[in-house]
């Protein structure tokens, strides 16, 4: 307000109060001095008066002089969750002025009587995941010791409003995790699992992987992707593999006793010196699959399922196929000199191009082949 001075300080006391409704009982002139007589009053002063409370700058805005000259740097002691830490009042305020720490601590009494036996204010919060924000406050480095977990001490800055600490810990925390893992399954896995439960690895992939010589009875290895593997000598006996993918994997001696490879692919794969048979009578299941181009020269297939499947170009030199069903089964350029084909069926089969020579049970026409 601008006003005229006359008269007495009191008279200008009581025009002030008028003029901005307060109950005015001093007057300092710009840098804070106690007008005391109004002939100290200049003509071009700007005067602010008050009802009694110290002077306070506007340039300042409204921050007491002490805060400006050095009340920040005022030592403080903090019992989180029991644990003591030493700090300044400018560490928590200065950083992040917009925190609830820097709230918590503008002021020196904004905790009031939250305080311990010690006069340490108490925060209940983890001291573990506490000291690294303390620390990047102090210096603006985010350093976390060995053990500490970082989702913890993300979540801590995201309590206290920590907010540039909270973009380093979320970058952190990403590249802290494990690439994407699309390798195969080892051998590992299988190892350490009990032959005599089923262990269902359907749809799993294990491309490349060597399994060979393992025990891998009564495994569900439905729709798994075995494509390349080493499974020689393996111990397949009653596994599941239907629809597995098989191609170009080494099955040499393996054992497929009661295997069930329903349309299962194995194009390419050799099946050399395989035992299929199944003494106590249970048949291997391979109906249906693709086994083009597969070697299983000198394999032991009395009474496998080879319905529809497709054996095109394949090598089944000295099999034994004896009572074998290969009843719509495609043998086109297949080789099968000296098997032993007794009472198969081979109704409806496709044996264009087929070698025969050698086999030790002739072929009888009343066996109906295309």
């Amino acid at each position: 307000q601008v006003v005229a001075v006359y008269g007495t300080l009191s008279d200008l006391l009581s025009v002030a109060s008028n003029k901005l409704g307060i109950k005015a009982t001093s007057v300092y002139n710009g840098k804070g001095g106690l007008i005391d007589d109004i002939a100290l009053i200049r003509d071009d002063d700007v005067l602010f008066v008050c009802e009694g409370e110290p002077f306070i700058d506007p340039q300042t805005d409204g921050r007491p002089h002490e805060e400006l000259t050095g009340s920040h740097t005022d030592w403080l002691t903090l019992n989180v969750g029991g644990r003591y830490f030493t700090t300044t009042r400018s560490t928590l305020v200065n950083k992040e002025p917009d925190s609830m720490l820097a709230h918590m601590f503008k002021d020196k009494d904004a905790w009031g009587n939250k305080q311990d036996h010690r006069g340490a204010f108490l925060i209940d919060r983890s001291p573990e995941y506490f000291e690294p924000i303390l620390n990047y406050l102090r210096h603006g480095q985010l350093i976390v010791n060995d053990g500490i977990n970082l989702l913890g001490v993300l979540e801590e800055a995201r309590f206290f409003g920590i907010d540039s600490l909270i973009e380093h810990l979320e970058i952190a925390i990403k590249n802290s995790q494990p690439a994407e893992d699309h390798s195969p399954i080892s051998r590992k896995v299988l190892l350490a699992t009990p032959t005599k439960s089923e262990l269902r690895c359907q749809g799993l992939n294990f491309s490349g992987a060597d399994l060979s010589r393992l025990d891998l009875r009564y495994i569900n290895f439905k729709m798994a992707n075995l494509s390349r593997c080493n499974l020689a000598h393996a111990n397949l006996c009653c596994a599941n593999l239907e629809r597995a993918d098989l191609s170009g994997s080494v099955l040499d001696c393996a054992n497929l006793q009661g295997v069930k490879m329903l349309c299962s692919n194995a194009e390419g794969a050799s099946l050399k010196g395989c035992n299929f048979e199944d003494p106590s009578g249970l048949k291997a299941n391979l109906e249906g699959a693709n086994l083009k181009g597969v070697d299983m020269e000198g394999s032991q297939m009395t009474g496998i399922n080879l319905r529809v499947a497709t054996l095109k170009n394949a090598k089944l030199k000295n099999c034994n196929l004896r009572g074998a069903t290969l009843a719509g089964t495609d043998l086109e350029n297949c080789d099968l000199s000296g098997c032993d084909l007794q009472e198969a069926n081979l109704r409806g089969s496709n044996v264009k191009g087929a070698i025969f020579e050698e086999m030790l049970t002739p072929l009888h026409m009343s066996q109906s082949v295309r």
